[in-house]
């Protein structure tokens, strides 16, 4: 399965912020929006992503308040990234690695959109449900007369 059929599946909106925006503007957005992350955009690209892990640690670094910080100074400047074709299995090691939980989906240097760790589990234990689910079929199914493998 491919990071393609999970943006099917899920849709294409997306959130952005610029890195001059306040991190207590891009905190009143994900509130808004229920969501967890931000992809940072400056001149039509990608430079950052901002998650709520990001917005806390620069909320504590600051005392406890947003203060004048900016979304650039907060931002993970450097964001895992995979494309259409990426592979899930691939997705999913790269994101265990690295902690991440969002990751922008890039085609050539368009964004497609992001994907959720929340998006791989799911995406994964739909795919194990819907195996189990046919295998159970197959053996409810088994031809009469005619014995398993492992009972022959």
């Amino acid at each position: 399965m491919k990071v393609s059929d999970i943006l099917r599946v899920k849709g294409g909106t997306l959130f952005t912020i610029t890195p001059e925006d306040t991190l207590a503007d891009a905190a009143q957005l994900m509130a808004e929006k229920d969501i967890g992350s931000l992809v940072v955009i400056s001149h039509g690209r990608v430079v950052g992503m901002l998650t709520f892990r990001e917005v806390i640690q620069a909320v504590v670094k600051n005392g406890g308040s947003f203060g004048t910080t900016t979304v650039y100074r907060a931002m993970d400047s450097g964001p895992l990234i995979c494309t259409m074709e990426t592979e899930m299995d691939d997705v999913r090691h790269m994101m265990l690695d690295r902690h991440a939980r969002y990751m922008p989906v890039m085609d050539n240097k368009m964004l497609m959109g992001v994907i959720s760790f929340y998006d791989v589990a799911k995406t994964v234990v739909d795919s194990q449900n819907f195996e189990n689910k046919m295998l159970k079929a197959y053996i409810r199914d088994w031809p009469e007369g005619e014995a398993p493998a492992d009972q022959a």
